[in-house]
């Protein structure tokens, strides 16, 4: 979680990395008159969001536009912000947010049951019975996001024993995969972004090993790599790209 104290700026912030995540590419860091940008103002609650975003990794300042006086940054989102949204929007996250609140809601019963009984004690019997139902809902309803939780639990990637023996940083790969794709992003996965995930955990990782790694885990049909469609001097990023049979493999994909 950023070290912010607004809720505002909180909400900017989650704001800001949906919108780069809906539509991939550079985006303007503030919005400038009528052009769009990703938080609305370079002062206040916005001002605070864009600065965490940026020293958190969420976003990655690509490029200054200077005109006069004024001065445009232009942005994109990262494999931590990928991580961020993950953690607040995925399937998991909101069934773990709805399962604590629904302990919450089980824990504050019996306080409510004490001050509807002060307060109605008339309806006593009548509003106990609602209360103990009620309560029976919510407890078959943690039920099912428990199971919910175990079933999400249980589908993350695996790989054969051999296969993590020699792509031990497979199971990151893909999971880092599925994550995008359960945040929203549909389209598949640059190899640098890919790269750049990977290496908080495998920090000694080569680009050879990455893209040995890459092959096997095609062969092994745990991934897709998909050419790179445009002009070879187009390429963002060619590090990490794989030169395979005439074409340049440049992204990942489940």
């Amino acid at each position: 979680m950023l070290p912010m104290h607004d809720a505002k700026a909180d909400q900017l912030l989650l704001a800001a990395l949906r919108q780069a995540r809906s539509h991939p590419g550079d985006h303007r860091l503030f919005r400038a008159g009528k052009l769009p940008g990703l938080f609305p103002s370079r002062t206040g609650p916005a001002a605070e969001a864009a600065t965490a975003a940026l020293q958190q990794g969420l976003l990655e300042l690509v490029r200054n536009e200077t005109k006069g006086k004024t001065t445009t940054e232009w942005v994109r989102l990262t494999a931590q912000g990928v991580d961020y949204l993950h953690q607040h929007d995925s399937p998991l996250a909101v069934l773990r947010e709805l399962r604590q609140s629904l302990v919450l809601a089980e824990s504050g019963l019996p306080a409510w049951l004490d001050e509807l009984a002060e307060q109605w004690r008339r309806t006593h019997e009548q509003l106990t019975e609602q209360v103990r139902s009620y309560a029976t809902q919510l407890a078959s309803l943690r039920q099912r996001v428990d199971e919910a939780l175990r079933r999400l639990e249980a589908s993350r990637p695996t790989l054969s024993a051999e296969l993590a023996e020699v792509v031990p940083w497979g199971v990151a790969a893909l999971t880092h995969l599925d994550r995008r794709r359960e945040v929203g992003l549909t389209d598949a996965c640059p190899l640098p972004e890919l790269f750049a995930a990977l290496r908080p955990s495998v920090p000694d990782l080569s680009t050879a090993e990455f893209q040995d790694g890459l092959r096997r885990l095609r062969d092994a049909g745990s991934l897709q790599l998909l050419p790179f469609a445009g002009p070879l001097d187009q390429l963002p990023d060619p590090v990490h790209a794989l030169p395979e049979g005439g074409q340049i493999l440049y992204y990942a994909r489940r």
